[in-house]
């Protein structure tokens, strides 16, 4: 009992935390991992699966393993975990920040910002195109910097909490389909789409229970998810894209460019493209599924670490 109510509460003053300070500016635990894994990589490297499964291997175990070290510390333990893996508050600083830019026209700043959200190549995107590239961000990292981590965190405590962001930052920066990350990436992206699956999905059902807050209807909403998630070459990113285009009455895909080149993504939802407006009702839907999301895993994690 005293487990579970140590995860539950701590998950729930991590997502506090995040809320107040947002990330660490300097000296951030995942930027740290970062250039430890960039140095694994030097060793690890090679033109191979196999490799790649020795790479991720060894970055996520030895996380997973230091999470278990520190678990000890219980609720206190819980909630710097939680708030260092979250990165609700910036996600939203970050769309607001782009819809004021856009707002003024600020193209060049707009573009600057851009690579904070996504790997696209802002210098090809018009004023649409940011919008939209943003919006499709906003959606995704909902789950992938919010979602995903809480649910970890309320089946697997500290370890699930950190081990899950080992997992999505290794995704980031080895998981691309390009000449050097082909072979060696695939493990990182697959245990990615794994890690996850129910996450997406738990993101999609807040989103359509939750679209009426941002003008929308639940039942559009679940109609773009199950006509137009499975298009998706992610089988994640799909649902949670698709799902937010329903519930913002917008049309997402098409046209998508990446520094590793262009990829011609399906059409999700209905309706005109993504202007400003509806990127600022996607930042209202992010933060009000974000909520949502820390319920649901104080709920799962009291349940679930009650033995």
């Amino acid at each position: 009992m005293q487990k579970a109510t140590s995860t539950a509460c701590g998950l729930v003053l991590g997502f506090v935390l995040d809320r107040v300070f947002a990330d660490p500016r300097r000296w951030h635990p995942v930027a740290g991992f970062g250039t430890a894994a960039a140095a694994l990589e030097r060793s690890t490297y090679a033109d191979d699966r196999r490799a790649g499964v020795v790479h991720e291997v060894v970055a996520v175990g030895s996380v997973v393993a230091f999470g278990a070290a520190v678990a000890r510390g219980g609720l206190l333990a819980t909630a710097l975990a939680t708030w260092t893996v979250l990165g609700g508050r910036s996600l939203a600083r970050a769309g607001h920040a782009m819809a004021d830019r856009l707002d003024a026209d600020d193209l060049a700043g707009a573009r600057e910002l851009l690579p904070s959200l996504c790997g696209r190549d802002p210098s090809v995107l018009d004023a649409d195109g940011l919008a939209r590239a943003a919006l499709e961000s906003m959606a995704e990292n909902t789950s992938d910097a919010t979602v995903a981590p809480l649910l970890w965190g309320a089946v697997a405590g500290v370890p699930g909490l950190l081990g899950y962001r080992a997992v999505n930052t290794l995704d980031a920066m080895v998981g691309y389909r390009n000449e050097r990350y082909e072979r060696f990436g695939w493990a990182a992206a697959r245990t990615d789409d794994v890690a996850n699956l129910v996450p997406a999905r738990v993101t999609g059902v807040l989103t359509v229970g939750l679209a009426p807050l941002v003008g929308g209807t639940p039942g559009a909403a679940w109609r773009a998810w199950r006509r137009d998630a499975g298009k998706h070459p992610s089988p994640n990113a799909g649902v949670v894209e698709a799902s937010m285009a329903g519930a913002l009455g917008v049309q997402l895909g098409g046209r998508t460019q990446y520094r590793h080149g262009a990829e011609l993504r399906p059409t999700l939802g209905e309706g005109p493209a993504p202007r400003t407006a509806d990127l600022r009702r996607a930042v209202r839907m992010s933060e009000a599924v974000q909520v949502g999301a820390v319920v649901v895993a104080g709920i799962v994690g009291w349940v679930v670490r009650r033995g």
